[in-house]
């Protein structure tokens, strides 16, 4: 059982993390704001991008480190519950 719950929450932070390459993609083509699918990306990665920004200052030279953070953070937590199941 925690077997299936940790393999679930790691497919779940994969593709969570996926979603936030693309939304960093995405922003280098000055996506059209009203298009569904930048829409659905905004949703998904703003809250946690305003909570990382909250804490750590992410911006250098006018690039954004946010994502890179959330992507590291990420893969620290998968290898933990890796480790823990």
């Amino acid at each position: 059982m925690i077997s299936a719950l940790a393999f679930t929450l790691i497919q779940v932070l994969e593709l969570y993390k996926w979603v936030v390459i693309i939304s960093a993609l995405i922003t280098w083509v000055q996506p059209d704001p009203s298009n569904p699918v930048v829409q659905i990306l905004h949703r998904l990665t703003e809250p946690v991008y305003s909570f990382v920004r909250k804490y750590i200052p992410t911006s250098v030279g006018g690039i954004d480190l946010a994502p890179i953070i959330i992507i590291f953070a990420i893969i620290f937590a998968q290898q933990l519950i890796k480790n823990i199941a």
